[in-house]
């Protein structure tokens, strides 16, 4: 839910160093924590991770072909076609 606090109170006594740990990865990533409760309870868009993966196996899976680049004239073009499809969800 994105209380980076809340959840760092509940280890901040512990001694173990995968306490500790956690409690660093949290200082370190507490602007990237996605607060998930707010997106669903929104209705805003699908949390689920499957759409996502997917596109980033697509994008892996064109960079790594052997000679193929990106024409720098389509970007803009993709760009919105992606940006349409998260629109939509």
């Amino acid at each position: 839910m994105g209380q980076v606090e809340k959840a760092k109170q509940l280890f901040v006594n512990l001694t173990k160093k995968a306490a500790k740990n956690f409690c660093l990865y949290l200082n370190k990533h507490r602007e990237r924590i996605v607060n998930y409760h707010y997106y669903q309870s929104n209705k805003i868009c699908s949390i689920g991770s499957d759409s996502v993966e997917s596109a980033i196996k697509q994008i892996g899976r064109r960079i790594k072909i052997s000679g193929a680049g990106w024409n720098e004239q389509n970007v803009p073009q993709v760009l919105a076609h992606r940006v349409a499809y998260f629109r939509a969800c």
